[in-house]
C-alpha cells in the first residue's frame, strides 16, 4: 500500500502538468468530426491533406469530413456558426475572436512561416515603384478578413496605408486567383503558393513581400510567426481531449512524413486538381515552400507575441483590448504527439 501511495504521488507533478492530455488511453469522445478548410489546394494546409490522404485521421479512430471554403474567415465561421468542430486555419483568429471574447484555442502547427507572398499586377501596374502606388487600389485575396488580407494589411500599415485606403476582393485560392489577375479585375495579390509560382512564371506579377521561408518571414515580421494550425473552442478542447489528442496525433504524424517526403512522393499523394495542370510547376513550388513546414507541429514560444504584435498594426480594435496569449494556444497535445512519432 505505502509503495502504491509513493508512486501515485510521485506521478501527480505530470498530472498536474498535463491535465487535460492524462487521460488519453481512451477512445475519441466524438468519431465523428468536421474540420473547416479555407483554401484547402494551398500548400499552407499541405499537412492536412496528407493526414487524410494517407488515413492518418482513421488511424486515430476518426471519421473526418473536410468542407473546403473560399478563404480562411469564411472557414471560421462555420465553426462559429456550428457547422464545424474544428478549423484548420490561420492562428492569428484565436487572437481577433478572444478580442471579441470568444475563446477559441490552437492545438496544433501546422506552419511555421506563413508561406503568404503580396505581390503586384505587371499588367495593371507596370510602373509600381512602391507600396505607396496601391492606395486606392484593388487587392486580390482569398476572402476579406483571411490571413491573406491580414498579411496584405499589416505590410501596407508598416508603409503608412489603412486597410479602408484599398479595396480587398475575394479571389479564392485556385484558378480564380490566377484569372483575377490575368484578366486585370485586382491591381495586387496576397496569395500563397501554388499560386504564386505559376503567376510568377509567366511573369504577371512583381513580389513585393515575401514569407515563404523562415528568413523572410523574420524580415517581414521580425519575429517567428505562426501560420496554419487547427484551432477549435476552447470548451471543446476541454471536453473532449481524446478526440483533441487524436487529431494532434494525425497532424504530427502527416509533419513527421513530410520531414521525409520526396517530390514524387507529394505528387501521387495530394489530389491531381492541386497540380493545377502542371505538375512540374507544382513541385517547385514546394520547394519554395518546404522549410515553413512546422517539423513537430509546436507553437514556437515567440510567436503568439508576434501574432498579437502585427495584428495591433492595424487593427484599432485591438488596441485597448488586453489579450491572454496563453488562451490562445497549447502545446500539451502537440508534445505528446511529437513523442509518438519521435
Amino acid at each position: 500500500m505505502r509503495r502504491t501511495l509513493l508512486k501515485t504521488l510521485a506521478l501527480a507533478p505530470a498530472v498536474l502538468a498535463f491535465p487535460r492530455v492524462w487521460a488519453q488511453a481512451g477512445k475519441p469522445e466524438k468519431s465523428k468530426l468536421t474540420i473547416a478548410v479555407g483554401g484547402k489546394n494551398l500548400f499552407y494546409y499541405l499537412p492536412l491533406t496528407i493526414a487524410e490522404q494517407l488515413g492518418h485521421f482513421k488511424d486515430e479512430g476518426l471519421q473526418v469530413e473536410i468542407p473546403d471554403f473560399a478563404g480562411g474567415s469564411k472557414a471560421l465561421q462555420a465553426l462559429v456558426g456550428g457547422s464545424a468542430d474544428v478549423v484548420s486555419g490561420a492562428y492569428e483568429h484565436t487572437i481577433n475572436m478572444q478580442a471579441k471574447n470568444q475563446f477559441i484555442e490552437s492545438f496544433v502547427l501546422q506552419g511555421r512561416a506563413p508561406q503568404i507572398v503580396l505581390a503586384v499586377s505587371t499588367k495593371t501596374m507596370p510602373d509600381y515603384k512602391s507600396l505607396a502606388d496601391l492606395k486606392g487600389k484593388k487587392i486580390g485575396v482569398t476572402a476579406p478578413g483571411s490571413s491573406t488580407s491580414m498579411m496584405a494589411s499589416y505590410v501596407l500599415a508598416k508603409a503608412g496605408i489603412k486597410p479602408s485606403e484599398v479595396s480587398f476582393i475575394g479571389v479564392g485560392a485556385a484558378s480564380g486567383a490566377i484569372t483575377a489577375v490575368k484578366s486585370g479585375q485586382v491591381d495586387a495579390i496576397a496569395n500563397l503558393d501554388p499560386v504564386i509560382t505559376m503567376l510568377q512564371r509567366d511573369k504577371l506579377i512583381k513580389v513585393v513581400a515575401d514569407t515563404r521561408t523562415l528568413k523572410d518571414t523574420q524580415a517581414v515580421y521580425g519575429g517567428p510567426m505562426p501560420a496554419a494550425v487547427l484551432y477549435t473552442h476552447g470548451k471543446f478542447v476541454q471536453e473532449n481531449p481524446n478526440t483533441t489528442q487524436a487529431l494532434a496525433n494525425a497532424m504530427v504524424h502527416a509533419l513527421r512524413w513530410l520531414t521525409k517526403a520526396g517530390p514524387s512522393d507529394i505528387v501521387k499523394t495530394v489530389p491531381e486538381s492541386y497540380l493545377l495542370g502542371d505538375r512540374a510547376l507544382y513541385l517547385a513550388a514546394w520547394e519554395n515552400v518546404r522549410e515553413a513546414i512546422s517539423p513537430d507541429g509546436i507553437m514556437p514560444e515567440a510567436g503568439p507575441a508576434t501574432a498579437l504584435r502585427m495584428l495591433k498594426t492595424f487593427e484599432p480594435s485591438l488596441a485597448d483590448k488586453s489579450i491572454d496569449l496563453a488562451k490562445t494556444y497549447t502545446n500539451a497535445f502537440a508534445r505528446k504527439a511529437d513523442v509518438k512519432y519521435s
